[in-house]
């Protein structure tokens, strides 16, 4: 496959800058793979595709309040600071993009905070756009990060073209979220509301989580026409005993697995093992799935609909099969599905 094979023309209006009133109450495109059959449903009726026994896995990453405004000593130039990931917790160092990188340099320190309290030192280069912070703080750590999240606001998509609020901090985060390290929501799962989850194990659904790190390497964009020449950044996964036990149950019960999410997908794709099952997994996964790719574990998938060229459409359409999925993007912008992290979900099934 090949990159200009994932273009297709998107309207601004399409992509959602805010979410659905109620989690579960977004619209529900459902793809049958096999069939290529197109149904229009709302959220919460994805209930009626799963039974009892069948498994819905989900990624329990949390997001952090990752991205931060500082100013620069003597300049007072304000300066975007994307925090990554911590490198160190007694140092408090951070890897970090900041915006403009051209007028922050080794040595350079910045301060955060109204009463500028706190402040960071830049002590080394990663790339054109990252450096690494040592963040100077008396406190203890945890002390620490309560400060540096309060001046944080959550990290919403580019194509969000409005200002982080309040009510994202809530939104754009999973109900289930619980290991915190991702600085992309796993946007699938911001639909499951607690009354969704509730009905779903009243029928008998069974849940699973997996966590993957999602990182800004999702937003990366492709730079090689060849899709196998492409390289993911590795992300942080956990595929712990649970998840494998539920999981490998349902397959030799011959029951439904679905991933809930791209994310949820990779990570379950990143620990098979034999017969199509799954094995504990603790490290870091750089998969790239792209088409043709053979889905060994699920048979169902939930997921947004996403941007063109993103690697995030690449993996949707190797799953439902590249010519079903693109006609049903097509027919979602006919009918005006609202695309991105706050938009709608679809449902493929392959079943």
């Amino acid at each position: 496959m090949k990159l200009s094979q994932f273009k297709f023309k998107l309207p601004e209006e399409l992509i959602a800058q805010y979410p659905s009133e109620n989690r579960d109450e977004c619209r529900l495109m459902v793809l049958n793979a096999r069939t290529g059959e197109i149904e229009h449903r709302v959220f919460k009726d994805v209930l009626e595709y799963f039974d009892e026994g069948d498994v819905m896995v989900f990624n329990n990453t949390r997001v952090f309040p990752a991205r931060l405004y500082g100013n620069k000593e003597k300049t007072g130039a304000c300066i975007e600071v994307f925090l990554l990931r911590e490198l160190n917790e007694e140092n408090k160092l951070w890897d970090v993009l900041v915006e403009p990188a051209r007028k922050i340099r080794i040595g350079n320190k910045l301060y955060f905070g109204d009463d500028e309290s706190l402040v960071a030192e830049v002590i080394d280069n990663t790339t054109s756009r990252g450096r690494t912070l040592r963040f100077l703080y008396d406190g203890d750590h945890d002390e620490f990060k309560r400060q540096l999240y309060s001046y944080g606001e959550m990290p919403l998509p580019d194509y969000i073209t409005r200002k982080a609020d309040e009510s994202d901090m809530d939104r754009y985060q999973c109900i289930f979220a619980e290991n915190e390290g991702a600085v992309m929501a796993p946007a699938a799962g911001l639909h499951f509301s607690r009354e969704l989850m509730k009905r779903l194990e009243i029928k008998g659904v069974e849940r699973a989580f997996v966590t993957l790190h999602s990182g800004r390497g999702n937003y990366k964009e492709i730079d090689v026409e060849d899709l196998t020449k492409h390289r993911m950044d590795s992300e942080q996964l956990i595929v712990d005993e649970t998840l494998v036990e539920t999981v490998n149950k349902a397959k030799d019960e011959m029951k439904h697995v679905c991933a809930v999410g791209t994310s949820t997908m990779r990570g379950l794709a990143s620990a098979v093992c034999m017969d199509s099952h799954l094995m504990t997994y603790e490290g870091w996964t750089n998969k790239f799935i792209f088409p043709p790719y053979d889905f060994t574990v699920c048979d169902a998938m939930i997921s947004n609909f996403h941007m063109p060229y993103s690697t995030m459409l690449m993996m949707v359409a190797a799953f439902g099969g590249y010519h079903n999925v693109m006609h049903a993007y097509e027919v979602a912008i006919q009918e005006g599905y609202q695309f991105g992290a706050y938009g709608d979900a679809m449902l493929i099934t392959r079943f």
